[in-house]
């Protein structure tokens, strides 16, 4: 018994749950698909899709938006919501026997080496980032659980648009319009686009533009990343892979679908990525969303959301964490 024990935990410590999930991205990219591209009518979608946990109503953020958003149950219903097992029976909900859950993933700061008694380390401490996973389930796989009621009415789809027309006046960004090619230029810092008329839909031409929001968010002045890559360079797949999680990040919140067309050797250059460096997905997905945080901020309706905290989610969560990368 004890040798069953032994070898259970061993399993259970040997689960890579950064390879498992980049994994699953991969294998959808060499099949040609983007996991993260809504596969619906934006004119008849029922509004933002942005998961949110169903104990607490805070949204999942980061690398979760994607692992959730992955799943089959996140567009079965327009219901939004996942939580834990222990979440839901604590509420009197019970998740269906055989239901297989989803896992999603959270990261804390562990201060070593300091016994003072204080949060902020010094000579004596330093903080180690550690993952932590746990399972959650779709608001469809638990019984018990309350009808979900949208906090708001969806928006029309000219009203989405006119969200990310907020966001790109508010900034301030320069965008040019011309030309055949969409981008943004450090060098003189602006954005560039092909005039409305040459986008199959009004809806393309606002989220293209917003994807390259996401590469301007990264001036020096701004977040400050490195835009320096030149295409079919690893930086450069980087960047492109932390601008269309942005993207998609953000349409989450404002309803929109994200599907920015890309040539096919962005597939190429992000699977070559992904499988060099396991981490990356959760990397980019961190930056993704500091970027969709930027950007969102300077909406009047949304930028506010993206204060949340999630210390409550702690207290009632199958294992500790903190905000989500």
């Amino acid at each position: 018994m004890s040798n069953t024990k032994s070898r259970s935990k061993d399993t259970y410590a040997r689960r890579d749950h950064y390879q498992e999930l980049t994994d699953s991205v991969v294998a959808a990219l060499e099949a040609g698909t983007r996991p993260w591209q809504k596969p619906w009518n934006p004119d008849v979608a029922g509004g933002a899709a942005a998961p949110v946990n169903a104990a607490t109503g805070h949204r999942y953020r980061g690398v979760n938006v994607l692992a959730l958003g992955m799943s089959p149950l996140a567009f079965a219903t327009e219901d939004p919501r996942w939580t834990t097992y222990k979440q839901a029976n604590e509420r009197g909900w019970q998740v269906r026997r055989g239901e297989k859950g989803t896992t999603v993933f959270f990261f804390k700061q562990l201060l070593v080496g300091d016994d003072s008694g204080s949060d902020e380390p010094d000579e004596r401490g330093k903080r180690i980032p550690i993952m932590r996973s746990f399972t959650v389930f779709h608001a469809s796989q638990i019984e018990g659980i309350p009808p979900f009621t949208p906090p708001r009415a969806a928006q029309p789809i000219t009203e989405r648009i006119d969200s990310v027309e907020t966001i790109i006046r508010n900034s301030k960004a320069v965008v040019r319009i011309g030309g055949d090619r969409a981008f943004y230029s450090p060098a003189t810092d602006h954005i560039q686009v092909p005039p409305a008329a040459a986008f199959h839909t009004p809806h393309d031409y606002a989220v293209t533009t917003l994807h390259e929001c996401g590469h301007w968010s990264g001036a020096g002045h701004r977040l400050n990343r490195d835009l320096s890559g030149r295409f079919g360079s690893e930086l450069y797949a980087k960047e492109e892979l932390k601008a269309e999680l942005a993207s998609f990040f953000v349409g989450n919140i404002l309803g929109l679908p994200t599907d920015v067309p890309n040539h096919a050797s962005y597939l190429a250059s992000w699977i070559r990525l992904l499988k060099n460096e396991k981490q990356e997905l959760f990397r980019a997905a961190a930056d993704a969303q500091k970027i969709a945080d930027y950007l969102l901020a300077f909406h009047p309706d949304y930028g506010a959301s993206t204060e949340t905290t999630y210390a409550q989610d702690a207290d009632s969560s199958d294992e500790t964490f903190a905000e989500a990368a």
